[in-house]
């Protein structure tokens, strides 16, 4: 595995049990994560929703570490994630972004011609975002020192279709035909992105993360051709940029199952996976490097005795568990019953250690 050998020779038992499935070393059961483990399915969470919009969440360090920690305090996952949004840094960067329900996030004036990427200016993220530090340093404050804080930044191709689309989108033609017939503002638009998005990982490590994760969500839109150009080396350069001792750097490009071979040359220690690829066949293209995933959240909508066998089909697979962290292959749906979710993290961590015998 990734920065293995070293670890093995520094330290060992002190680190915390996620952080040691991230490197590849033994554990002694399978850690437990779920992506959206803050959210909508959690009454706490729409509490604090109905009082502030989701951006106010974002912003304001007492309110992300409220939110941050209640899925830690209902069900001791084995880590958290800091509670904000793959696009906070477009606002600071020129581009505003406003959340309408039913829609979802919305880029009030996107880019429709080159010179539109000249709207795009760089910023320092580090001054613009230094809510999202101070929340990081509350958040591991409140933290059990068994459970490490993840931060988070989006991957260049996934931020660029939101500010080229307008918002989300389902065939992001308008991003391809950009892609395709400028490609060398493209690259400018990218390069700018990615500096983002390594100034803000950044800032988290520094603020006390211990592991940050590089979502690519929407990188199952490129063929392979295409994310060798688009998705591949920007990634590889987020991962070199935020490389530290003991910190493992976490690649989820979903969707990309047909290419996952190349999803994992950008060196990361950990890659996530969705549903649409088996853990054995992930394992098989990827067999040096963590897995992470890769429950459908689909299947936590279904009782136990549905649930079971799909958790244990992964755990199978997964063999002895080493160089698996068990996480879903999306975040958490918003109509999740509660209880399903806390079967599946109570039963993970009790009895996942069956697998190694």
């Amino acid at each position: 595995m990734q920065q293995q050998s070293d670890l093995q020779s520094t330290i060992k038992e002190d680190l915390p049990l996620f952080i040691r499935a991230c490197f590849g070393l033994p554990t002694e059961r399978t850690p437990i994560w779920l992506m959206r483990q803050a959210g909508r399915y959690m009454a706490e969470y729409r509490a604090i929703r109905a009082k502030a919009d989701f951006w106010e969440v974002c912003h304001t360090p007492d309110l992300a570490t409220e939110v941050t920690m209640q899925p830690i305090n209902a069900f001791g996952l084995d880590a958290s994630i800091i509670f904000s949004d793959l696009l906070i840094p477009l606002p600071h960067m020129g581009f505003e972004v406003k959340f309408i329900g039913g829609v979802g996030p919305v880029i009030t004036d996107p880019i429709k011609d080159p010179k539109d990427v000249e709207k795009l200016k760089p910023n320092s993220m580090r001054e613009a975002l230094s809510c999202v530090g101070q929340a990081a340093k509350q958040i591991v404050a409140e933290l059990p020192k068994s459970t490490p804080l993840i931060g988070f930044a989006g991957a260049p191709f996934t931020l660029a279709s939101y500010l080229i689309e307008g918002g989300s989108s389902k065939q992001f033609m308008k991003t391809k035909a950009f892609l395709h017939q400028h490609p060398k503002e493209a690259k400018v638009l990218f390069d700018r992105l990615t500096d983002a998005s390594i100034e803000l990982l950044n800032l988290q490590i520094d603020s006390g993360c211990r592991a940050v994760q590089i979502f690519d969500s929407w990188a199952g839109a490129l063929d392979p051709e295409d994310y060798k150009i688009w998705g591949l080396p920007y990634t590889q350069r987020i991962v070199e940029s935020v490389r530290r001792p003991n910190v493992p750097v976490i690649v989820f490009a979903k969707g990309t199952g047909c290419y996952f071979d190349v999803v994992t040359q950008s060196a990361a220690d950990v890659y996530g996976f969705d549903w649409t690829l088996s853990y054995t066949k992930a394992r098989e293209l990827a067999p040096d490097v963590t897995l992470q995933g890769n429950l459908d959240p689909g299947r936590l909508l279904a009782p136990w005795s549905e649930l079971k066998p799909a958790v244990d089909r992964i755990l199978d697979q997964a063999g002895d568990g080493t160089g698996h962290v068990f996480n879903l292959g999306h975040g958490i749906y918003q109509h999740t019953p509660v209880e399903h979710v806390k079967q599946l993290i109570d039963y993970v961590q009790g009895e996942s250690h069956r697998w190694r015998r």
